[in-house]
C-alpha cells in the first residue's frame, strides 16, 4: 500500500505547473514525485484511452470565441511526470492547446484535465485531445496573448483587443481598445442602488431614502495567464456615492461583496464575464438596481454615424442611429439611407442628395437616450427620448428580449454587452444615455436588476403566525410542511452569479453580424466529450451508462419514461414561469391538483432546493443522453442551488436551506442541500469553472456548523440535555455524512490546498463506519469535526448495535459517494469494513421484515417509503456480489415501488392541458407527478439500466 507524498511536495508541484503555464503549451506535468495514494487501482494504459474526441454542445457556433473545456482520463493512463497533451482538428492539423489538471486518481494519474483553445473565425465540427509522451511534445506555439502589470494596472492583449484593469478605485475597467487601437469602452464600473424601505401607496407621506453605490476594488489578481487564456479576478464591495447636494455625506456602510471574473482568449474580440454578488443587507436594505456601466467615447463621430443595436425576441434586431436619416420628407439619397441602416460610415453631407440641404440637418432630431425594460418573462418595452426633461417615446415592445446591446460609431467601431439569461433573470434592463451628446461619452448600463421594477423585497413572507417554541413549530410543520423558526428565514449570505459577455468591434455590425453576436452571447458555446468517452474513463463513476449502450431490443420503456419526465419539467419551467433574479434554475416541489398549479405558496411544498437530489437526476440524464437541452437545465439548476440555496457569509456559511416558499425561508439549514456532489459534474465538464470551484471549497468547513446549529435540535429525544462539543457531535450517517464525504472526496481528487486534511477525514470516517456493529443501519453516529472520526452514537456507547433507518438517508448523494469510494479505494473499503457495511445497507433496506430481523434482531423496520428509489441500492449489491436473486428483486422494486410515493405499474405517463377555466395561462399537468419521486425515479432508472444486465431486466 502506497503512502501519499508530503504536502510541500504537492505545493511544489503546483508551483512548477503554474510556472509552466507561461512556457510550453504542450508541457508535461513535470511532477517528479507522483501522487501515490494510500490505495491503488491499476489500469494498464491503453492507446484507445489516450485520445478523446470533443464536440460542440448542440449547434456548432458560427465562430469560436475561445473555449475552456474538461476531458476525463481513465486511471493509470496519463501520468503527470511523462504526459503532454495536444489538440488536432478534424483534418489532422495541430492547434495551440493550453492544459492544466483539475483532478487526479488515487494512484496519482490524471483524472480530469482542463484545456483552452484560442479564438478562430470558424469553428471545427469537432477536435481531438491526445495524450502523448512528453518527449514527443513539439516546441511551444508563439505567444498570442500578452499580459502586462505594474503597480496600478493590469493589461491583457488578445490580438483583437486590449483591456486594462485598475487595481484601486471604482473604475474596474480603465479602458477597452479595439484592433484599430481605438478606445471603445472606458470607466467600466459596477453600480448598485438601494432604498431604506418599500414605498407604501397607502402611506404616501412616508419618506423613502435612496442610496447610490459603486463597486470599490479590494483586490485584483491574475488568476491564470498563458499564451491562450487569461482570467482576471476582481473582488470588492459596493460603497456609497455621495449625493451631489451633499458631496461629503455618506449614510450607508459598504456592503454587497462582489467578485468579477474576466475570461480572455488569444485572438478573441470577446470577453466573458462572471458577475457574483453576495447579499449582506439588513432589515432596512432594499436593493433597487444592480448593473455594470461603461462609457463609449463617440465625440469624433457625427450624430448620424452613432449607432445602437438592440436584441429582441427570436433573433430580432432593432438598429437605429442617433440621428436617423430615413423617412424624411427630403431624401438624403438611397445610398445614404442604406449605408446608415447597415451601420457603415456616411460620406460628407455635401455629397448627399441636394434635395436635403446640408444645413437642414439641424432640424432632424438627435435621440440621446434609449431604455429597454424586461420586467417580466413575457414582455419588454423599448423607448427613447431626445434628452432629460422630455418624454419617452415608445419605440417597440415584445416578449423575451435576448439582452444584448451594441453602442458605437460607424468609423470607430464600438462595444456590445449582454447577459446570457437576460429575460429568464427578470427584471432586467438596458440604458443608453447621451448617444448623440457631442460633449460627453455615451453611457451604457446593463441592469441585472432593473430599477424600473421597484425594490427587491427579501423580507420573510410571514411573521411566524403566532408560533411559540419548538412544539408549535413542529405542529405547524405537520400542516404546511414548513419548518419555521424566528430569525432563521434570513437571506443574509445568499449569492447570485450572472454570466455576461462583452464584445469589441472595429465597425458597427449589420443585422446579420449582430444576430450572430447575440447567438454567441446567449448560447455560450461549449465543447464536451461524448457520454461514451466519459463513461469509458469512469471519471464520473460507474453507476450510469450512455444511451448508446441500450439493449439490443431497442429503446426501453424506461428510457421513454425518462424522456417524458424531462420534457414535462422543461415545459413546466416555461409554462409556469419559473424565472426571476433569484428563482431562475430552480423547480417546484409538489403539485396542487385542486388549484391546478404547483404549491408555490404552501410552506415546504414550494421551491425544491435540491430535495432528494434533482441535481443528480439531471446530470446523470445528461450523461446518458448528451443532449444540449438537458445540459442547460442541469447547468441552470447547479448555478441556482449552489448560489441562492446556500449561505456564503455569516453563521451558516456552507449550509443550505430546505425547500420553501422563499429559497431561504425554512429554518432547516443543512449540509444535505450544499452537497458538493451536486456541483461536481458541472465543475469538471466546464473545465474547472472557477466560481463553482469556490463553492466546492466552501463546503469543507460545513462540519464545523454542527457546533453552530444543531440540525436535529427540535426532534432529539435528548434535546434538553444534548450539548455538542468540538470533538463529539451527533450526525446522520446518511444525509450529513454523505455531504461531508462528498466535500472531502472532491477536495482530495482536485488536490486542493486542504487535500491531505480531506483525505484523513474521509479515511477516518469510513474506518469508523466500518467498525460500527450495524454499519449504516446504525443511522446516527458521533462525529469528531477536528479529525473526521466516527464512533458509536451516544445512545450506544459500547457499540452493541443500534437500528435506526430513515427513508431519506441514501437519497442525498450517499449512494453515489459510497460507490465512488468503493471504486477509487477498494483496498481501504475492504480493510475497514466499509464495503461490507455499505453492501449490507443496500441489501437490507428493501428486504423483507423477516430478513431484516434475522440479521439485526427485532424489531426490523419493515417496508419504508421510497422503495422504488432504493431499488438502485439493491441493484448495486446485486452487481457487486454477483447475486441474480438481488437483481431480480431490484427489478421488482423498481417496477412496482411501494404503491404510495413511487411511479408504480399504474402510473400514467402523460400530461394533459389544463382547462382554461382553471389556469391563468395555458399549462399542462401530470397528476401524480412530484419532484421528489421524479428525481428518485430518474436516478433509479438510469442507475439500474447500468447495473442490471439485459437478462436481469427481461
Amino acid at each position: 500500500m502506497h503512502e501519499a507524498p508530503d504536502r510541500h511536495i504537492v505545493e511544489g508541484y503546483f508551483r512548477a505547473w503554474q510556472a509552466r503555464q507561461n512556457g510550453h503549451i504542450a508541457a508535461p506535468f513535470l511532477n517528479p514525485t507522483p501522487f501515490l495514494g494510500p490505495d491503488s487501482m491499476s489500469v494498464s494504459p491503453m492507446e484507445s484511452h489516450r485520445e478523446t474526441a470533443i464536440h460542440w454542445l448542440g449547434k456548432r457556433p458560427s465562430s469560436n470565441p475561445g473555449v475552456t473545456f474538461g476531458v476525463p482520463w481513465r486511471q493509470g493512463v496519463c501520468h503527470p511526470s511523462d504526459t503532454a497533451f495536444i489538440c488536432r482538428t478534424e483534418s489532422g492539423s495541430e492547434i495551440p492547446l493550453q492544459t492544466w489538471p483539475t483532478a487526479f486518481w488515487p494512484d496519482g494519474s490524471v483524472k480530469w484535465t482542463s484545456h483552452a483553445i484560442a479564438s478562430s473565425a470558424t469553428a471545427e465540427e469537432s477536435y481531438r485531445v491526445i495524450a502523448v509522451d512528453s518527449s514527443d511534445a513539439k516546441l511551444p506555439f508563439p505567444d498570442e496573448l500578452i499580459a502586462e502589470e505594474d503597480s496600478n494596472f493590469i493589461s491583457i492583449s488578445t490580438g483583437s483587443l486590449k483591456i486594462t484593469f485598475a487595481k484601486t478605485g471604482n473604475e474596474i475597467i480603465k479602458e477597452v481598445i479595439n484592433a484599430k487601437g481605438i478606445a471603445v469602452g472606458v470607466q467600466g464600473r459596477l453600480v448598485l442602488l438601494s432604498q431604506d424601505r418599500v414605498y407604501d401607496p397607502d402611506k404616501p407621506d412616508s419618506l423613502v431614502k435612496h442610496h447610490n453605490f459603486q463597486g470599490s476594488i479590494g483586490l485584483v489578481v491574475v488568476e491564470q495567464v498563458n499564451s491562450i487564456r487569461a482570467v482576471i479576478t476582481v473582488r470588492g464591495v459596493h460603497v456609497e456615492v455621495p449625493q451631489e447636494s451633499k458631496p461629503t455625506t455618506k449614510t450607508h456602510e459598504p456592503w454587497i461583496p462582489f467578485t468579477l471574473r474576466f475570461y480572455l482568449y488569444a485572438g478573441s474580440s470577446h470577453i466573458r464575464i462572471l458577475h457574483t454578488i453576495t447579499y449582506d443587507g439588513g432589515k432596512n436594505d432594499f436593493i433597487r438596481g444592480i448593473g455594470i456601466r461603461l462609457k463609449v467615447p463617440l465625440q469624433e463621430e457625427a450624430a448620424f454615424d452613432r449607432h445602437v443595436r438592440f436584441s429582441g425576441a427570436s433573433g430580432g434586431v432593432l438598429a437605429e442611429a442617433s440621428q436617423g436619416l430615413t423617412g424624411l420628407w427630403k431624401d438624403p439619397g438611397r445610398e445614404v439611407r442604406f449605408s446608415q441602416m447597415q451601420g457603415k460610415p456616411l460620406p460628407s453631407p455635401d455629397s448627399w442628395n441636394p434635395e436635403l440641404p446640408q444645413d437642414s440637418l439641424r432640424w432632424v432630431p438627435v435621440w440621446n437616450d434609449f431604455s429597454l425594460h424586461q420586467l417580466s418573462p413575457d414582455g419588454f418595452t423599448l423607448e427613447k427620448r431626445l434628452k432629460e426633461g422630455h418624454p419617452w417615446i415608445k419605440t417597440a415592445s415584445g416578449t423575451k428580449a435576448r439582452g444584448v446591446i451594441y453602442v458605437g460609431g460607424a468609423n470607430r467601431g464600438g462595444l456590445a454587452i449582454g447577459s446570457r439569461h437576460f429575460w429568464e433573470r427578470y427584471p432586467t434592463g438596458i440604458d443608453v444615455r447621451g448617444l448623440g451628446d457631442s460633449q460627453k461619452d455615451t453611457e451604457v448600463t446593463l441592469w441585472l436588476y432593473d430599477p424600473k421594477a421597484g425594490p427587491m423585497d427579501l423580507r420573510p413572507y410571514h411573521d411566524g403566525l403566532g408560533q411559540q417554541g419548538f412544539d408549535d413549530q413542529l405542529d405547524a410543520l405537520k400542516i404546511t410542511y414548513e419548518d419555521w423558526e424566528p430569525e432563521l428565514g434570513s437571506p443574509y449570505g445568499i449569492a447570485r452569479t450572472n454570466e455576461l459577455m462583452m464584445s469589441v468591434t472595429d465597425s458597427t455590425p449589420d443585422g446579420n453580424e449582430f444576430s450572430s453576436l447575440i447567438d454567441l452571447i446567449r448560447d455560450s458555446p461549449k465543447l464536451l466529450p461524448s457520454p461514451e468517452a466519459i463513461h469509458l474513463s469512469q471519471a464520473l463513476g460507474t453507476y450510469w451508462s450512455p444511451l448508446s449502450n441500450k439493449s439490443a431490443n431497442g429503446p426501453s420503456a424506461t428510457d421513454e419514461r425518462l424522456e417524458f419526465l424531462f420534457q414535462f419539467y422543461e415545459k413546466q419551467v416555461q409554462q409556469r414561469r419559473w424565472y426571476g433574479f433569484w428563482d431562475h434554475g430552480d423547480i417546484m416541489h409538489t403539485y396542487d391538483e385542486d388549484r391546478h398549479t404547483w404549491r408555490y405558496d404552501v410552506g415546504g411544498y414550494a421551491w425544491d432546493n435540491s430535495e432528494l437530489s434533482p441535481d443528480l437526476w439531471l446530470w446523470l440524464y445528461f450523461l446518458r443522453t448528451g443532449r444540449a437541452d438537458v445540459f442547460h437545465m442541469a447547468e441552470a439548476l447547479t448555478r441556482h442551488t449552489g448560489e441562492v440555496d446556500v449561505y456564503h457569509l455569516g453563521r451558516y456559511k456552507g449550509l443550505g436551506t430546505r425547500h420553501g416558499v422563499q429559497h431561504w425561508s425554512d429554518s432547516c439549514k443543512q449540509a444535505r442541500i450544499s452537497n458538493a456532489l451536486y456541483r461536481r459534474f458541472f465543475y469538471y465538464l466546464s473545465g474547472g469553472d472557477e466560481r463553482v470551484g469556490e463553492l466546492l471549497e466552501e463546503t469543507l468547513d460545513t462540519d464545523q456548523k454542527f457546533l453552530v446549529l444543531d440540525p436535529y435540535r427540535k426532534v432529539r429525544k435528548d434535546k434538553e440535555t444534548y450539548s455538542p462539543d468540538a470533538h463529539a457531535v451527533g450526525i446522520s450517517l446518511g444525509t450529513d455524512w454523505a455531504s461531508l464525504a462528498a466535500s472531502w472526496l472532491v477536495e482530495f481528487e482536485r488536490r486542493g490546498p486542504r487535500w491531505t486534511e480531506a483525505r484523513c477525514k474521509l479515511f477516518r470516517s469510513i474506518e469508523g463506519i466500518g467498525a460500527l456493529t450495524n454499519g449504516f443501519v446504525t443511522g446516527n453516529a458521533t462525529y469528531n469535526p477536528s479529525t473526521g472520526a466516527i464512533s458509536p452514537p451516544a445512545a450506544d456507547p459500547d457499540n452493541q448495535g443500534v437500528v435506526k433507518v430513515s427513508h431519506l438517508s441514501a437519497m442525498f448523494g450517499l449512494f453515489e459517494v459510497a460507490a465512488d469510494i468503493l471504486q477509487q479505494f477498494p483496498e481501504k473499503a475492504n480493510a475497514t469494513g466499509f464495503r461490507h457495511a455499505w453492501l449490507e445497507y443496500c441489501i437490507f433496506f428493501n428486504a423483507s421484515l423477516e430478513e431484516q430481523e434475522a440479521r439485526y434482531g427485532k424489531p426490523g423496520w419493515g417496508r419504508l417509503q421510497l422503495r422504488q428509489g432504493h431499488s438502485r441500492l439493491t441493484a448495486y449489491a446485486a452487481k457487486e456480489l454477483n447475486r441474480p436473486d438481488l437483481a431480480k428483486r431490484a427489478l421488482e422494486e423498481f417496477e412496482n415501488g411501494d404503491g404510495f410515493r413511487d411511479y408504480g405499474p399504474n402510473a400514467v405517463w402523460e400530461s394533459t392541458p389544463v382547462s382554461k377555466n382553471h389556469v391563468l395561462e395555458p399549462a399542462d399537468e401530470a397528476i401524480g407527478v412530484s419532484t421528489n419521486v421524479t428525481a428518485l425515479y430518474g436516478l433509479a432508472a438510469i442507475q439500474n439500466l447500468a447495473l442490471l444486465s439485459d437478462e436481469a431486466r427481461t
